[in-house]
């Protein structure tokens, strides 16, 4: 096997990724191998993207950042479960059965030299990683959830507490664990805002709310908090933000119901100035998934909405190190909102303490490690 990325430091390698957006999927983490593969062309490497063609991806959004994408089929979202072997959880947001889908994506990566392949999907585990060694020089696998086995040669878990004995028993003992916070793959913007962000939450304003439920919130999660929050009483020049992605199914009703709000409120679309929006927040609520990242990285006091099962682990690692407030489930909006703002909205003290505690989780330097660890593979 050929060196990692240090093998050849003046020479152009080919990173590809396997990754899926739809609307029970996502956009985190097509999002977090983007913030990879800018970086790693910086460095000038090229990347492509093998994406199924899922309701909800964001092709579109690849294409713009300058890479080539291999679409894959989407052949349904009801693909019949295998009975006679045990699959991944997840294995119903592939939209395909995972040998086809291991034979279509060497086939994608047939006439292409590749150092890397990285993996980012719940639907996968072992069996198709076998199935692509042959296609590449390493393969790496991010993940956040241990509960199932991985043949790689790096395996990425960037969850707070997440740790190398929790992948023990799932990868080869020669792979690499990255582990943990330090690991969080965020945009250099965020360094960037992080010492005047941290410098702000000194002050006591409580003037900007930011709400972010994701590219998607295909349950329109979002409507659900701006209605509790008629039930908060407000400063009357309080100002909202709220971000949503263009392929929400439920943009208008949200630009609606945030016309009808009693304060000042907008709707931004597809933002590329999100490390700004956090900076000059003095609170956010958002959804327990991979913005949570953000927000700690800029010390911006937080209540998160637990939408998937999967943001389970965030939401209570990050309750546990008081870096936020963590409303359970979609349904407890209503109520928990409301007590939550009562608590913060004129306790300058908790959200300096809780922007304290979340600004020493993640450093933003997460994507540096990362590929430093590639090299040293």
């Amino acid at each position: 096997m050929v060196a990692g990325l240090a093998g050849n430091t003046n020479a152009m390698q080919n990173i590809a990724f396997r990754v899926d957006a739809s609307l029970d999927i996502g956009t985190g983490h097509v999002m977090r191998c983007l913030t990879l593969a800018d970086a790693l062309r910086d460095k000038g490497h090229s990347s492509i993207f093998i994406c199924r063609e899922h309701p909800g991806n964001l092709l579109g959004t690849i294409r713009q950042r300058g890479y080539e994408i291999a679409p894959l089929p989407f052949q349904g979202a009801k693909m019949a479960i295998p009975v006679s072997e045990p699959v991944p959880i997840h294995y119903p947001w592939l939209g395909s059965n995972w040998e086809i889908d291991a034979l279509q994506t060497r086939a994608a990566l047939a006439n292409v030299n590749i150092s890397w392949l990285v993996l980012d999907h719940y639907s996968l585990d072992a069996r198709w990683e076998k199935k692509l060694r042959p296609a590449t020089s390493h393969l790496m696998v991010i993940d956040d959830l241990a509960d199932r086995h991985h043949d790689c040669d790096a395996l990425l878990d960037q969850n707070l507490g997440r740790q190398l004995d929790d992948y023990a028993a799932h990868v080869p003992p020669d792979c690499a664990v990255l582990a943990g916070s330090d690991y969080v793959l965020l945009r250099p913007e965020f360094i960037l805002a992080r010492p005047a962000s941290l410098k702000r939450r000194a002050r006591p304003d409580f003037k900007h709310l930011l709400i972010t439920m994701g590219g998607v919130d295909k349950d329109n999660v979002t409507v659900e908090v701006l209605s509790a929050l008629r039930q908060c009483e407000l400063p009357p020049d309080f100002h909202i933000t709220i971000v949503m992605g263009s392929g929400s199914p439920w943009l208008e009703k949200v630009r609606h119901a945030a016309n009808s709000l009693p304060w000042q409120a907008e709707v931004k679309v597809n933002v590329n100035n999100m490390a700004e929006l956090m900076a000059s927040s003095d609170l956010a609520i958002g959804a327990a998934g991979s913005t949570a990242w953000e927000r700690c990285c800029l010390g911006l006091p937080s209540i998160m909405v637990v939408l998937a099962d999967n943001q389970q682990i965030i939401a209570q690692m990050l309750s546990r190190a008081g870096a936020a407030f963590t409303i359970e489930s979609a349904s407890a909006v209503a109520t928990k909102l409301p007590e939550f703002l009562s608590k913060l909205v004129n306790n300058a003290s908790l959200r300096s303490t809780t922007a304290k505690a979340a600004g020493r989780i993640v450093d933003g330097d997460g994507v540096r490690r990362v590929i430093q660890a590639m090299k040293n593979i």
